[in-house]
Parts: structure tokens; sequence; C-alpha cells
């Protein structure tokens, strides 16, 4: 674990766990999205002071960054592993499980998409970020597509398909299920839900 002395407002600095500080930002910014989460609600969650969150990840933004970063590394893993499967099924497979366990999971984690909540920011403040979040969403789905265009190039594609349209297809359910369970749907509608878009999966 990392460690930094950051000075308080009094009395002598203090000292704190930089990786626990992010990852209390992140379970923050996910419950209440960029522009809900206030300095007061960061710093509480993160038991620092605003100085101390400043000279440790700079300011608002620049922790958001750090903290989506981490979201992407740890919580989206499955995302990486997943394009990696033989097949454009076994890909859809593994990223819809790999959504389903991390929604259900029992380790306190908030519920929803980070991603999603952010890329709908619409306040001045957040333009910046909604651009980047936006940006990383397609960079996701670039490299969803090209696996889909070898897919295409193995022939498990329906001729009249196009891998951007199957990229996109599959964006959507997983779109929605990060939705579903934001919006409080339980484990059993969410597993059913995986089970009908395995079942409807256009491809073998």
């Amino acid at each position: 674990m990392k460690n930094i002395c950051c000075p308080a407002a009094k009395g002598r600095p203090r000292e704190f766990d930089v990786d626990e500080a992010l990852a209390a930002a992140l379970r923050v910014f996910w419950t209440k999205g960029y522009e809900g989460a206030s300095l007061s609600d960061l710093t509480d969650a993160m038991g620092i002071t605003r100085p101390s969150l400043y000279a440790a990840f700079g300011n608002k933004e620049a922790l958001f960054r750090k903290a989506l970063d981490l979201y992407e590394s740890e919580k989206l893993a499955y995302m990486r592993e997943a394009i990696q499967a033989p097949t454009a099924r076994a890909v859809a497979e593994r990223l819809l499980r790999g959504a389903l366990a991390m929604q259900t999971s029992d380790c306190g984690d908030p519920k929803g998409c980070l991603r999603v909540i952010s890329s709908v920011a619409c306040g001045v403040e957040a333009e910046s970020i909604r651009a980047e979040v936006i940006e990383r969403r397609k960079s996701s789905s670039r490299t969803l597509v090209e696996r889909f265009e070898q897919a295409k190039a193995d022939g498990e594609l329906p001729e009249d398909m196009t891998a951007e349209g199957l990229a996109t297809y599959l964006g959507a359910l997983l779109q929605g299920l990060s939705l579903q369970a934001g919006a409080g749907a339980s484990r059993e509608e969410l597993e059913r839900l995986v089970e009908t878009s395995l079942a409807v999966w256009p491809t073998r």
C-alpha cells in the first residue's frame, strides 16, 4: 500500500493510504456520479482534508480520472479477458456473465456502471469529464468491433450482419443490464436478462 503525508489544517502532517482513499473516492463517484459528488462527500469518505486531497490527487477532475482508471483496471478486468474468447458468442457470454457477476457481487460495490452514469453528466463543469468517458467507451467499442471483424472473417457472422452492428447490439445489452441493476433489479431478473440475451444471440 502507498502512504502519503499531507499537511493537515492544523497540527502535524496527516498520513493516509492513497490506494484506500482512491477506492473510497471511486465508491462516491460510482454512487453519485461526477456532478453529484461534492468535495465534502469525497473528503468525508476518503477521511482526509481538502488540502490533502489537492496535494495527493490534484483537483476533483483529476481525482475522478484516477478513480475511473481504477474502475476500469479492477472492476472491468473481465472485459479484457472476455475479448480473448475463441468465438463471438463466447465473447458475448463472458462479457454478459462478467457484468452480471459485478452487478450482483456481495462486496458492497454500488450498482450500475460508472461510465454510463458519468456519460450523461450535463453541467458545464462536467463537460470535459463527459467527453473523456464517451471517448473511453468508444475505444472499448472499437476493440469489440475489431474482435467481431475477425469473427466475420472466420465465417461466424451471418452474411448480412456487420461487426459494427453486432458490437452495438452487445453494447446495448450490457448498458441495459447495468441500468437495470442501478434501478434496483434483483439478481434473478438480471440472470433472466443474461440467459434470454444468450438464447437469442445471433451467432453460433
